[in-house]
Formats: structure tokens, C-alpha cells, sequence
């Protein structure tokens, strides 16, 4: 018994009224999604005076606190190459329904928060899965639909996550001060999760859905191809490990592991700091917007900057203006001067973060990359609960926000390092990766259309890839 043919679909770009193409309409969704998604985890500094308040309804350790939130960076860098892999078996529209139902869910439990063990779960488990569904399968889900002009795209996702995040933080204090804990949260859960779910009508998959063609396509480009689940399993294995062979499939991840959390360690306690010394909480939030304000422009530059001149020199640029902009919290006792920090932190802030998209594209070209940036994310959460948490133990031990930020620094500093032994983006690192495959696994046969594949032919396959895998070429320069 064979397994059904392989079938191309050589359509047309379907255009909605206006002549826009839809490409454009799945970045729109997605970056109401992300705002939506990434809203607490960017405010997250905003809710910690709250919670240490000695004179408020919970008075907790900043140690404590510092726990709680390292666990809630450590579930999600664990959540999150699950959270790719679910999205490349299951479809990232289906992730995305099941990423609205989490968030309302758990900003509801967030608000009923009255003891540590409450926010464990409410924030620390349930709101760090939903920000890993709403990062990683939907995020990786736009390279899809841009066969050019990814990072553009890119740019765009991310500068209005910057937005997002400059009108939250000051919006997330406010509410704090005008409906209290619980009016905040429930009512930030009910909008977010329905219009999560009310736009997963909106959303697709991939163009195929929708019967058309990515952004960009043209006839040169190969045609889009359906292929069976056995079929697509065996092209995702054979991928990753021609990936893993790479320097660049071990650096990225820790390099935005090491980048996470030279920022991260300023997000979450840039706030607790300026009200030590002065600041009340919604003057203090300001610094949180600035920094995502002026972040805007390097999310959108970065993209667009490493697509044409390569990911190696603008990313090492974002962590060393980043680590560099620290120094300024040292000596700012005035508003000020926290706000001269966050505006100055802000770039590098912003160009840190926004490449990985169009690096993993120059490095693999168009092979399923969703699992690589599951682990890029995997890493990036992880740096935030390395450092929030060691920050976290720093000042419960000494009381030093000068220390604190010393790390800060560091990270970011040896990120740049980790940087310059990447490999040259010039060329895709394994080009002939299909090699390793049968032929009727291939995008294209000998005969220029797919192949039928049978039972046979995929046992076979399997046989091939692992028994008589030729080796790969070295196909780069290094950077």
C-alpha cells in the first residue's frame, strides 16, 4: 500500500481588496498577537514594586520574587522547542486558539493571586507556556509566507511589539493604581485572550491554505509542494541533523541566552531601583516605555540591515551598545537620568532581538527552521532566568543594585564574543542537505515534478539517511 502522492500547488497570489497581499494581513495578526503575548513578560517590571510593597496586600522578599520569576523564564525556555515542535506537527493556527485560551485562563488565576504559590502557577507555569506559544510557532509561521522581504516583515512584527510594549508598561502601572491587582489582570485577560481567538478567523498556516503563493515567489523559485506526514517527519529529521553539525545551531541559542539576559536583568529590576530611589511606580514604569519606545527602531532595522549586509556585524553592534548604555543607572538618582538610560538602552535593546528570523534563514535557506527557533527561544528564556534569578540572590544577599547591574553588563559583553565565532552569513551552511534523503523525499525529482513515495521507498529512506549519509561539504567561510 503507498502513501499518497505529493502534490503541487502552482496558484496564483489570491489579492484582498485593496491589492494587498495577504502575507501582509498574517504580519498584522501576529503582531496584535505578540503585543498581546509579550505584554506582562515586558511589563514584568512594573508588577514587582507591587509585590514587595511591605505596605500593600502581598509584602513579599525581593528574593522571592526573583524566584518567581526565574521559574517563570526556566518553564518557557522549556516549553519552547516543544512549543516548535507542536507548531510543525499540529499547525501554528491551532497553537495560536490553544495560546488564547491559556492567556485568559491564566491572567484570570493571576488576578485571584494571594500567596507565592498562586503567581507559581498562574504566572510561572500557565502564562510562561502561553508566552512560548505566542513566540515561537507563530513568529517562526511568518517566514512561510515571505519568500522575500523576510525582514522587513520581521522588522515590522517586532518594532510594533516595541510599541506595544511602550504603551503597556505605563498602561499595566496605571490600571495597577486605578482597579487594583485583580480589576488589572482580569480585565487584560479578557480582552487579550478574545481577541486572540477572535483573530485565529484571520490566520493561516502557510499561503498553500489559502491556495497561493509566498510573498515574493517567482517562477524561478520552487513550486509549493503538499507531501505526506511520514514524508515531512523524515524531511525534519534529516534537516536537524545536518543543523546540529553547524556552529551556528549551538551559538545562536546562546547567544540570545547570553543577550536575554544582559536585558533582562534591567527589565526587571530597573523599576524597583529608580523607586529605591525616589521615583513613585508610574514615573518609574516610564522607563520601561522608553526603553521599549526607543527600541522600535532597532527591531525594525536589525532585520532589514542583517537581510542585506549579514546577521553577524548588526548583532554584535545591538549587545555591545546594550552593555555599554548600563553604566548611566550607576549615577541616576533623577527621573532623567533614568529616562536618558532607557532611551540610550533602548537600541541595542531592540537590535538584539529581532534577527534571529533572517539569520536562521541565511544559514538554512527555506528548511524547517521552527525547531531551531523553539531552541533560539529556549535560549533567550533561559538567559532571563539565569539572570533574573541570579540578580534576584545578589540583592537579596546585598542589597546592591550596583552589583546587579555589573551582570548585566557581562552578559552582554560575552555575547559579542560568542558573536564574532559565528560563521560568515555569505552562504547557507548545508545546502545539499536533501542529498541525504531518498529521491521521492526530495522538493523536486530527477524528472523536474515530485515523486510518489511509497511504504517501501520511505523504509528505504530511512535506511539511506541513516546508513549511507554522504558527509556534509564545507560550504562556508568562517566569520
Amino acid at each position: 500500500m503507498s502513501i499518497p502522492a505529493q502534490s503541487a500547488q502552482h496558484a496564483h497570489p489570491v489579492r484582498p481588496p485593496g491589492g494587498l497581499h495577504y502575507s501582509w494581513i498574517i504580519v498584522g495578526v501576529l503582531v496584535v498577537v505578540q503585543v498581546i503575548g509579550s505584554a506582562i513578560s515586558q511589563s514584568a517590571g512594573v508588577i514587582v514594586a507591587p509585590l514587595r510593597d511591605p505596605h500593600g496586600g502581598f509584602g513579599w522578599g525581593i528574593g522571592t520574587i526573583g524566584v518567581l520569576m526565574a521559574v517563570y523564564y526556566l518553564v518557557g525556555a522549556l516549553f519552547a522547542p516543544v512549543s516548535g515542535w507542536l507548531g510543525e506537527r499540529y499547525g501554528p493556527r491551532r497553537l495560536m486558539l490553544a495560546g488564547g485560551l491559556l492567556y485568559g485562563g491564566s491572567m484570570v488565576l493571576l488576578g485571584l493571586v494571594r500567596q507565592p504559590w498562586h503567581f507559581l502557577c498562574a504566572f510561572s507555569v500557565l502564562l510562561a507556556l502561553t508566552q512560548s506559544i505566542c513566540m515561537v510557532p507563530l513568529m517562526a509561521a511568518v517566514s512561510g509566507w515571505f519568500r522575500r522581504r523576510l525582514g522587513l516583515a520581521t522588522g515590522i512584527l517586532w518594532a510594533a511589539g516595541g510599541l506595544g510594549a511602550a504603551l503597556l508598561a505605563p498602561l499595566v502601572g496605571a490600571l495597577l493604581q486605578v482597579l487594583g491587582w485583580q480589576g488589572t489582570f482580569w480585565s487584560l485577560g479578557m480582552v487579550g485572550g478574545g481577541l486572540i481567538l477572535s483573530l485565529t478567523l484571520l490566520f493561516r498556516d502557510r499561503p498553500a491554505d489559502l491556495g497561493f503563493l509566498p510573498y515574493g515567489a517567482t517562477a524561478a523559485d520552487p513550486p509549493p509542494v503538499v507531501r505526506p506526514p511520514a514524508i515531512e517527519r523524515l524531511r525534519r529529521q534529516v534537516f536537524t541533523q545536518h543543523m546540529q553539525r553547524t556552529r551556528a545551531f549551538w551559538y545562536l541559542p546562546l547567544i540570545h541566552g547570553l543577550g536575554c539576559a544582559g536585558h533582562g536583568i534591567v527589565l526587571i529590576y530597573v523599576v524597583p531601583l529608580a523607586v529605591e530611589r525616589g521615583l513613585t511606580l508610574v514615573s518609574a514604569s516610564v522607563i520601561l516605555s522608553l526603553i521599549a519606545a526607543w527600541s522600535i527602531g532597532g527591531r525594525l532595522l536589525t532585520p532589514m540591515v542583517a537581510e542585506r549586509a549579514g546577521s553577524k556585524p548588526i548583532m554584535a553592534a545591538a549587545l555591545l551598545i546594550q552593555g555599554l548604555t548600563v553604566p548611566v543607572l550607576f549615577w541616576a538618582h533623577e527621573a532623567w537620568m533614568f529616562y536618558l538610560f532607557g532611551s540610550l538602552f533602548g537600541i541595542g535593546f531592540g537590535g538584539e532581538m529581532s534577527a534571529y528570523l533572517v539569520v536562521n534563514r541565511q544559514y538554512f535557506g527555506m528548511g524547517p527552521t521552527s525547531t531551531l527557533y523553539g531552541w533560539e527561544i529556549m535560549g533567550a528564556m533561559l538567559g532571563h532566568a539565569v539572570a533574573t534569578g541570579l540578580a534576584g540572590l545578589v540583592l537579596a544577599r546585598t542589597g546592591s543594585f550596583p552589583a546587579v547591574l555589573a551582570l548585566s553588563m557581562a552578559f552582554s559583553f560575552v555575547g559579542v564574543l560568542v558573536i564574532l565565532h559565528l560563521e560568515s552569513t555569505a552562504r547557507v551552511l548545508i545546502p545539499h542537505w536533501e542529498a541525504a534523503l531518498p529521491p521521492a523525499a526530495r522538493s523536486i525529482g530527477s524528472s523536474g515534478s515530485p515523486h510518489r513515495l511509497a511504504s517501501r521507498d520511505l523504509t528505504h529512506g530511512v535506511r539511506v539517511h541513516q546508513h549511507e549519509q554522504q558527509p556534509p561539504t564545507r560550504s562556508r567561510a568562517q566569520g
